[in-house]
């Protein structure tokens, strides 16, 4: 189980706000589909040609050979790993990432990261999201491969960092079929979604309450769908991240209301309506309160199909 909440406001939360970066065979760095690229395209394309270049987070990385022990320090990155075929190049994992079962889960932090450990794993490359307490630069002594990915902040972003370890890992042809497979269900998704509603909803980060508002990654989901948020009326905004009261939340009465905290903090609508002021809620009344997988609200992978799923089917609902 990840930090509780109030943690991830802190850290988390700060986090999310990076921009991600694009990936690169050494020339390119669109986040386009590697297919209108037939430079990207061509170069690992035929069972990943090495050495090959990535634009991460951290600058341009050169990968000599196929790596066979990664080490991912982000619970997002584990999840493209495997999503790709390189679940078997995965020598360990942070104590995060818990998807999916089968990652070789470790004692290794991602937000506390300690360089000597992680070397102690003998990884061939090295993947996180964040560069906390100069681990990147820690990283770099040991003279292996570090990409760092951080927190996309548009969908575009996870495609592209798709594409990223797919080319890090000599898995192009995979990743691209994943970062396409993603891409047209949520498209799917959005244009068989009824229109014109003005439906709004708030999206709860954790217990403090903490929100996020559409200029976050988990935000524009919603916007896709046409949904109207009600933290983005919040007083103070935090970078995307709202600390709201229970009397604004109350008064804003969202139609739908998805919560993110229901493994970290036993949230759902029962609990919501012995808070002061909310048993009265349209989405309380309507039974429109979605109970969200915590990691899939949380994360940036392939799975944000899957929450483009669960608010499409919100959606539908509240509709009909």
């Amino acid at each position: 189980m990840r930090p509780l909440r109030t943690a991830v406001a802190g850290v988390v939360l700060g986090m999310l706000g990076l921009a991600a970066c694009g990936q690169s065979d050494g020339s390119a760095t669109s986040a386009s589909p590697a297919a209108s690229n037939p430079a990207a395209s061509n170069s690992a394309a035929s069972g990943g040609a090495f050495p090959v270049t990535v634009q991460a987070g951290n600058g341009a990385v050169t990968i000599a050979k196929r790596p066979e022990h990664i080490v991912s320090l982000s619970p997002t990155a584990t999840e493209i790993l495997f999503a790709i075929g390189a679940g078997a190049q995965v020598g360990a994992v942070d104590d995060q990432s818990n998807y999916p079962p089968e990652a070789p889960k470790t004692s290794l932090s991602g937000f506390k990261p300690n360089v000597e450990a992680i070397a102690a794993a003998k990884p061939d490359l090295i993947v996180l999201a964040n560069d906390l307490e100069g681990v990147v630069a820690g990283l770099g002594k040991v003279g292996v491969p570090v990409l760092l990915e951080p927190a996309a902040t548009k969908l575009e972003d996870t495609y592209d960092q798709i594409r990223d370890l797919g080319a890090a890992t000599g898995n192009v042809d995979k990743a691209e079929e994943v970062a396409g497979g993603v891409k047209q269900k949520i498209d799917a998704l959005v244009a068989a979604a009824p229109k014109g509603k003005g439906l709004t909803y708030y999206h709860e980060l954790d217990t403090t309450p903490y929100a996020a508002t559409s200029s976050t990654f988990i935000g524009q989901v919603y916007s896709l769908f046409g949904l109207k948020n009600i933290a983005d009326e919040a007083p103070d905004a935090a970078g995307g991240y709202p600390k709201l009261s229970a009397e604004f939340v109350a008064k804003a009465d969202p139609d739908l209301i998805f919560l993110g905290d229901t493994k970290c903090c036993g949230q759902n609508a029962a609990a919501l309506a012995k808070r002061p002021g909310w048993s009265g809620l349209a989405a309380l009344k309507r039974d429109r309160v979605v109970e969200l997988d915590d990691d899939v609200a949380s994360r940036w992978g392939p799975r944000v199909a899957d929450l483009a799923q669960v608010v499409s089917d919100a959606v539908q609902k509240a509709a009909g």
